[in-house]
This record gives structure tokens, sequence and C-alpha cells, in this order.
């Protein structure tokens, strides 16, 4: 299911399942152990989500469920889990190019990426209630983080769908572009963490995802001095200030 090739310092993994890229078991499990692989490859920067045809990811492949098998709704539901945070704490920058519909388990591993742009047709949706599921892969606490209580209710609760220029207003999406675009600018976005400093961003991230995730602020502003310091334990430090003086481009390492 998951397709990868390395563009430069990106590593750009497509979701190959015709005809709507729905999940399966097998196919978590390769997402997760290929953005740990990444994570390991000193090469690659950034990652960005892409997909073919008319379908980002519909999500879950509902037969699985269908039997109401317990052992097998355990088995995805931590396989979806274990994938999509990985991917949500991968040091990597990851950028999801939503293409189409994103629906579901589609939806939350969007949501476990740093920045999100969406073609203008897209539709954007978590419907699991509506066939007596709900969203086990990081959704019922991701999308508030983005949209706030009330849109991720709508969503979550109504099973309301939004549309592409919806996605954007409410701040589901970072971007949004034309139909065949979103693949062109995700690479594109990609390509500009090439200057900056590695140790720099895995720090940011880290401090981004603390205020998401409720650390108090003392102590999150705390930890945001510290990172400073360490930073000057690494050569990007001197190279990057030293890069901009010099006006040239710095050489990370």
């Amino acid at each position: 299911m998951i397709d990868l090739q390395q563009q430069g310092h990106t590593a750009l993994v497509t979701l190959n399942r015709p005809p709507a890229n729905a999940f399966s078991l097998e196919g978590l499990r390769q997402l997760r152990q290929t953005v740990l692989d990444l994570n390991t490859n000193a090469a690659v920067r950034a990652l960005v989500m892409g997909s073919g045809a008319k379908f980002f990811c519909a999500g879950a492949d509902l037969n699985t469920f269908a039997e109401g098998d317990r052992s097998k709704a355990l088995d995805m539901a931590q396989a979806f889990g274990a994938a999509f945070e990985a991917l949500a704490e991968s040091r990597l920058v990851t950028i999801a190019a939503i293409n189409g519909y994103a629906m579901g388990g589609g939806l939350e591993c969007a949501l476990a990426t740093d920045i999100r742009v969406a073609e203008q047709h897209a539709h954007l949706a978590l419907p699991e209630a509506a066939v007596g599921l709900l969203p086990c892969g990081t959704g019922t606490q991701m999308l508030p983080a983005l949209v706030g209580e009330g849109w991720a209710k709508r969503m979550i609760l109504l099973g309301e769908r939004v549309d592409a220029a919806t996605a954007l207003r409410i701040g589901l999406v970072e971007e949004v572009v034309d139909s065949g675009q979103a693949l062109a600018k995700a690479l594109a976005l990609a390509e500009r963490v090439g200057a900056q400093s590695p140790d720099s961003v895995l720090a940011c991230k880290g401090l981004i995802h603390a205020a998401r995730e409720g650390v108090p602020r003392a102590a999150a502003l705390s930890q945001e001095r510290e990172r400073f310091m360490a930073l000057f334990n690494q050569p990007n430090q001197r190279e990057g200030v030293n890069a901009f003086l010099e006006k040239r481009k710095a050489a990370w390492q």
C-alpha cells in the first residue's frame, strides 16, 4: 500500500491501494515502519504524504469490521494509533497533499502531519459515528486541537463534511490550491526545510507540540530557554549565525 521515493532531502510516501486508498492492517503497519525507518535516515529532512486518483484516503476498510470481530477491531485500533502517533512524533517536517476525499482514518492521517495542503475540490470528514464506530487514530484529540471543540463536535458528532474552503477557514488545512497542484505545493514547502537548521527544527517542533498538549505555560517557557541553550552544544548553531553574517548558504550537519 505504501510507495516510497526520495527526492533530495524529502521522502515522498504515497498511499497506493486503489480505488479509495483505504487502510488495511498491513498498510498501517507498513506506514508506521516506513516513518520509523525514515527517522533514522539523516539524509531525509521532510516527509510528504500523497496519493493518487480522486481519494487521498477513505480511511479503514469497513469489511474488516462487518462481522463484529473484537480481536480484529483491536488489531486495527492499535495499528491506527501506532501509525499516526509515529507520524505525529516524527523528527521530520511532515506535509499532507490532500488531493481529494480525506475521510475517517484518511483525515486522521492528514491530522498527524505538521502541515496540510488541500486541493480546491477536496472534502474532509470523520464520519465514523454514522457506521457505529468512532475515530480511533487520534482523531478525537487532534481535530479539536486544530479547529476547536465546536467544529470538532460538528464534524464528529454530527458527521459534518467540510469542503476545502471551509477547512482553510477553520484552520484544518494551511493552504488550498488548484486541482492537481497539492503534491507540487507540498514538495515545494518540503524543499524549504533544507534552509533550516535540523537541530532548530527538531527543538521547535517539540516545543510547539508541548503547547498543543497542554504543558503548563511556565514549564513550556522554561523548556524553550533550555532548548535554546542546548543548541549551543551543536555545531549548527555557530554555522547558522556565521553563514548569515558572511552572507552565504549554511552547510548544515
